[in-house]
């Protein structure tokens, strides 16, 4: 394990020089974990059979970028650092996005009465600018702001710099063991877990459970799965589910397709709720709601994987200029305008790194 000052000096030598690079500590992490790969070429993950550090599109028909193992640098600091980082000015342009957002989720709601479509994953973008970022302090930040997440910064020359806080696991594989979650449901956090949650929230968390499970089918086994509980993530709870079991014949890539993308980031049925995605959000999510994560990384004789959903994320545009990205699950039973809100407390995850 390298000292701070020499782990975060090799990762600011390795993008003044741009070379791709990805630096993440875990959820609860007690170290940061750094790739930097030796070449600017891009890689692809083809199969998954691959190993290194994936970063995937949303658009499930895309390829995900790979810092490859076998061609880079793994180096590792403690998670205990120190951000130098101080709150910033910040502009954010969301005047006009308001009544896009809401004619969007109106026509979601539309989309979900008149046809066979139980939910519709809407988000939108925000442009924010600020001073100049150095993002490695930013990337600090996060980590010391935000333990319970799965923080990273990713960097490649020719695709971008992104870095995020996220809650939401999409997959971890230990062995043959496997663990996901269902994710959804979203209210402030003001002091405890120990709140009431409305029917709209239980309905949407149990649509997302019962449509994870039965996607996983033929992919798993002895599938065990919890209560429902509220969890905390930033300054906002969710509401959880927790699913385990075995994993059948090694068939990583047919369960990573059975659940990406899930229903908590696109909607149900799957395919429907992409293609009104694509064909009305009016932008290009790119990697937001896609994953990211540990691809079959040599650990203990073993290659293990952990695969994270891309949530609370930002995308550095130029130095004065980031793009965030948020969004939410909308039901039959949704109020537009109070999803608009809900966008607004989810740009807080990212906001409050750069204003506090």
């Amino acid at each position: 394990m390298l000292a701070s000052e020499v782990f975060f000096s090799k990762v600011s030598n390795h993008h003044e020089n741009q070379l791709p690079f990805v630096m993440y500590r875990k959820p609860d992490g007690i170290e940061i974990n750094g790739l930097l790969q030796s070449s600017d070429a891009v890689f692809y993950a083809e199969n998954y059979t691959e190993s290194g550090f994936v970063f995937t599109p949303f658009e499930a028909l895309k390829k995900g970028v790979l810092i490859p193992e076998e061609d880079s640098e793994f180096i590792s600091t403690s998670a205990n650092v120190q951000s130098s980082f101080q709150s910033t000015s910040v502009t954010v342009k969301r005047e006009s996005e308001k009544e896009i957002h809401i004619d969007l989720v109106c026509k979601a709601i539309e989309a979900i009465k008149e046809s066979s479509l139980r939910k519709i994953v809407v988000s939108r973008k925000e442009i924010v600018e600020t001073k100049d970022l150095d993002v490695l302090a930013v990337f600090k930040k996060l980590v010391a702001s935000y333990p319970k997440a799965f923080c990273y910064l990713w960097f490649h020359p020719k695709v971008g710099l992104w870095m995020g806080a996220t809650p939401e696991t999409l997959l971890s594989i230990y062995g043959n063991r496997f663990k996901t979650m269902a994710l959804a449901g979203t209210q402030r956090f003001l002091g405890s877990t120990e709140v009431l949650w409305g029917e709209k929230e239980k309905e949407e968390q149990q649509m997302v459970t019962d449509s994870i499970l039965q996607n996983i089918e033929s992919f798993v086994k002895n599938k065990s799965v919890s209560e429902v509980k509220s969890v905390k993530a930033g300054n906002l709870l969710h509401l959880k589910t927790d699913i385990e079991g075995e994993l059948m014949d090694n068939n990583l890539h047919g369960l990573i397709k059975s659940l990406h993308p899930t229903p908590a980031v696109c909607g149900l049925p799957k395919q429907d709720a992409e293609k009104f995605i694509l064909e009305n959000e009016g932008y290009d999510r790119d990697f937001y709601t896609g994953f990211l994560g540990e691809l079959n990384i040599s650990k203990n004789n073993k290659p293990d994987t952990e695969l994270f959903v891309n949530l609370r994320c930002m995308q550095y545009l130029a130095p004065s200029q980031l793009q965030l990205y948020v969004g939410g699950g909308i039901t039959k039973d949704s109020v537009a305008a109070l999803e608009w809100e809900e966008t607004v407390n989810k740009t807080r995850t990212m906001l409050d790194v750069l204003l506090k």
